[in-house]
């Protein structure tokens, strides 16, 4: 069962989704089910032999596009709705020991094409307000299958952390008459310490107000809202900036570096947006090679991050990590 419960405490909605306790935990190699499906092997979720990308809808979702009623009823001070949406995932890869940094950065092209073409299709429902496009990678993270993947989720609403960035966004346009992203990326241009890559498009930082030792924000260059404003040279630029990143963090302790990848763009409602800026934000766990940043009481019970490290130090350590992406030269035009 999935339903939506209102949380008056906070202004927003919690779901529930019991069906999820049972869904597959850290299967066997040889039994992943996001591999393709083998002549004589068990059917997956992929019944093709081999494929480039796929996208296809979760088996255990914490939305529905036709969802079951709710199995408690609301009342004044606690509504209910069903948990209408949609839940995707995406599959990078067939190969299951590879990972998006693994990935040729032509393939990442792909996926930049893909997002945006799930962007705009499941931005067209009636139903949906938010589309979000996210990657946790990583047991640190609470991952339960290690096939290279992420997921989309498209919201009946808009989810509160995007909604205060969207109030922070819009304040400052109406005072400053600018907008607030773009003046991030010249302060960070300004000090320069923070950056940690750059090409024509995209500017990587790890921010001055990162609350994780290695957050690490791509924001664009052009003031736009979303991944369909993006021109073809940009989705290209954007392509070299993950895997330029994504590179880097793996080389910083010579692991599969774990992370959550979380893409923030303008809500499909209908609304005017122009004072938002398209953005990927990463949060990765580990604050050294062998411990983790843990969401304790301050940061949970309290909403204030407590960071053991200095953002330029961190940025300094990433960047002697990044080097140059090489496309094939039919690919890059």
């Amino acid at each position: 069962m999935s339903e939506l419960r209102w949380n008056p405490l906070l202004g927003e909605w919690v779901a529930t989704a019991t069906h999820r306790q049972d869904r597959t935990f850290l299967p066997p190699d040889d039994f992943c089910p996001l591999c393709p499906t083998q002549a004589g092997g068990f059917p997956t979720e992929v019944p093709e032999s081999n494929y480039d990308l796929a996208v296809f809808e979760n088996r255990f979702p914490s939305l529905m596009s036709v969802p079951e009623d709710p199995v408690v009823e609301g009342s004044e001070l606690y509504p209910v709705r069903p948990a209408q949406g949609v839940c995707e995932v995406i599959l990078y890869s067939a190969d299951h020991t590879s990972s998006l940094a693994q990935e040729p950065v032509e393939q990442i092209y792909k996926l930049v094409r893909v997002w945006t073409d799930r962007f705009r299709e499941l931005g067209a429902l009636a139903f949906v307000k938010y589309v979000f496009i996210f990657e946790n990678k990583g047991e640190a993270i609470g991952v339960t299958l290690h096939h290279p993947h992420g997921q989309i989720y498209a919201y009946p609403f808009i989810p509160p952390r995007i909604s205060r960035e969207l109030e922070q966004a819009k304040a400052h346009h109406q005072g400053a008459g600018k907008c607030l992203f773009c003046e991030i990326v010249l302060e960070e241009q300004r000090d320069s310490r923070r950056i940690v890559a750059q090409n024509d498009s995209f500017i990587a930082v790890l921010p001055f107000f990162a609350r994780w030792p290695y957050e690490t924000h791509l924001y664009s260059r052009r003031h736009y809202q979303a991944l369909d404003d993006m021109s073809t040279d940009e989705k290209k630029d954007l392509a070299s900036m993950l895997k330029a990143v994504l590179v880097a963090f793996d080389k910083l302790f010579n692991i599969s570096f774990p992370y959550m990848m979380v893409m923030h763009q303008r809500p499909v409602d209908g609304e005017f947006y122009d004072f938002y800026h398209f953005h990927i934000e990463f949060y990765p766990p580990l604050r050294t090679a062998t411990k983790l940043k843990y969401l304790a009481g301050s940061e949970t019970g309290a909403g204030m991050f407590i960071n053991d490290s200095l953002p330029e130090d961190k940025a300094a350590e990433l960047r002697s990590h990044i080097e140059p992406v090489a496309w094939a030269a039919d690919d890059n035009g």
